[in-house]
């Protein structure tokens, strides 16, 4: 049974799940979706064409779905989908998509989004990600798994953030940021592979292997996207596949110091 503050304004045709707590002063669009077991705490705002999955905590005075800040915004339907157990923390705000973008924003599984974050409109977001308070998602933004943004960080918008990468607090990212790298500066550039992350979760032979790449790929001086075709053709590790094909992808670039090859 649900549990649904006699304050909270659940317009019809909105479809709430089992076991939900709707605190006071909520309200919910009569297109919106809330998974079982999910909690929104008091004066959260769930807008337009809106899916919640199960098990997640949207805390007060959270915006969610609201229209996209894009001027080409015409009030065509979009949609913002999200995973489960996902905590989305006081004052956030998550914008659905854009025509232009293909219309969807979409949230995976095991998220923390911390105060004041902003999750732009046609951002895909992975599993297991951590944004701190104040990060700032522009636009058709991409993360993937296990992405850690420290607080008061802005992306810019088509930015590509790859696995278990990690930006430092109070950085300006406006390049694409490669699997398993550490980020830092205004503007961001790499500063290694983050390594207490992937101590979290990857074997030492893998980060040994990851260790070598960075080296080869960062700071031989030689021409990046040819080192990084060579290490795809020479290599059968997973992880170092992951790598070096985000590179070659890469529309935005990839911010680093170039060191001369001679020194």
């Amino acid at each position: 049974m649900s549990n649904i503050h006699s304050t909270a304004i659940i317009e019809e045709g909105a479809v709430i799940g089992k076991n939900v707590t709707i605190a006071p002063f909520v309200t919910i669009s009569s297109k919106a979706t809330i998974g079982d077991n999910t909690t929104i705490d008091a004066h959260a705002n769930i807008s337009g064409k809106t899916t919640i999955g199960r098990g997640n905590h949207i805390f007060s005075h959270a915006v969610v779905g609201s229209i996209p800040q894009d001027l080409k915004f015409a009030g065509e339907e979009v949609e913002l989908i999200i995973g489960d157990n996902n905590k989305i923390r006081e004052f956030t705000l998550i914008n659905p998509g854009t025509k232009g973008g293909g219309s969807i924003t979409k949230i995976g599984n095991n998220n923390l989004l911390m105060g004041y974050v902003h999750i732009g409109h046609d951002v895909i977001l992975g599993d297991n990600c951590i944004l701190a308070n104040g990060v700032n998602l522009a636009g058709h933004v991409e993360l993937g798994d296990n992405v850690v943004i420290g607080g008061l960080t802005p992306v810019h918008q088509f930015v590509h953030i790859g696995d278990f990468a990690m930006i430092a607090g109070a950085s300006a990212l406006s390049q694409d940021i490669p699997p398993y790298c550490l980020a830092e500066g205004n503007r961001a550039v790499l500063r290694g592979l983050n390594i207490t992350g992937l101590r979290r979760h990857l074997s030492r032979d893998e980060i040994d292997t990851l260790k070598i790449a960075y080296r080869e790929l960062f700071e031989s001086g030689q021409a990046l996207q040819e080192r990084a075709k060579k290490l795809l053709e020479n290599s059968e590790s997973k992880v170092i596949k992951n790598l070096v094909e985000f590179i070659t992808k890469s529309k935005r670039g990839i911010p680093y110091i170039r060191k001369n090859s001679n020194g």
